[in-house]
């Protein structure tokens, strides 16, 4: 299946249905790790049934889907419009090149799983990443989803806030900030049917460290028997409206 069938049935899951998202991010002791986003629509695909996968191959639209696909390649095969971009755009789609996406779907077991993830050096690479995928659109100059595919998951880590991280062995900070004039933006756009389509969706956050977590700022984590992974599930309202509530300090032991 080609790479804008699938990104086209993604982009059906993400519109239509309520999906749950996971930030994932995995923590090594000596500061390196992985970032991944997640989403799984198997809520869309028990709903839908094969009307989601219709205009597909007839043929081929009962197998199992596993695909995964580098955005370096992507990236290599739009460089001549990368190229014309102005350099912080330029900028913004370095920071996703060692990005890989999957997508698996199964019709048969109603499944319907999609990633984005990156390694990392050092934390702070994760800065300005989710707002850099709003960049993807720019690499033909506009939203042309015809032939920019890429440019269908440009508003997927956009909330109109700047989201940082940090991590020195005793704390991990996340902090997104909003502005004044985003967020009456936010306000103002978060009517209506796009409300109603993520009223249901959830927006979870799930760290793993190195070391036993002592305290999380907010009260409602969940923690793993040894303490070294956490998880806090937002309602996805939270995440595209209010940012800022997503926001974590964790102390560790």
């Amino acid at each position: 299946m080609k790479l804008y069938q699938l990104l086209s049935v993604s982009l059906l899951v993400l519109t239509l249905a309520s999906c749950n998202f996971t930030e994932n991010i995995n923590v090594q002791p000596d500061g390196t790790g992985t970032f991944a986003l997640e989403m799984d629509g198997s809520g869309f695909m028990a709903m839908a049934g094969d009307q989601a996968l219709k205009g597909l191959d007839p043929a081929k639209n009962k197998k199992s889907i596993d695909s995964t696909f580098l955005f370096k390649q992507i990236f290599e095969e739009k460089k001549d419009s990368i190229a014309k971009l102005a350099p912080e755009q330029q900028a913004a789609l370095k920071k996703l090149e060692n990005f890989v996406m999957n997508i698996k779907m199964n019709p048969e077991a109603k499944q319907f799983l999609f990633s984005m993830n990156t390694p990392f050096k050092s934390i702070n690479e994760l800065d300005g990443v989710m707002e850099s995928m709003g960049s993807l659109k720019d690499l033909k100059g506009k939203s042309d989803k015809k032939d920019n595919p890429a440019a269908m998951l440009s508003g997927l880590g956009n909330n109109n806030s700047k989201l940082s991280f940090s991590y020195n062995g005793k704390n991990f900070i996340r902090k997104a900030i909003v502005s004044k004039e985003a967020l009456n933006k936010i306000n103002a756009d978060s009517t209506g049917m796009a409300k109603m389509i993520f009223a249901s969706s959830k927006y979870t956050l799930k760290y793993h460290f190195p070391k036993a977590v002592k305290s999380v700022s907010n009260p409602d984590a969940m923690f793993s028997a040894d303490r070294k992974t956490i998880t806090v599930e937002y309602p996805f309202t939270d995440y595209s409206e209010n940012p800022e509530k997503l926001n974590l300090n964790v102390v560790f032991e």
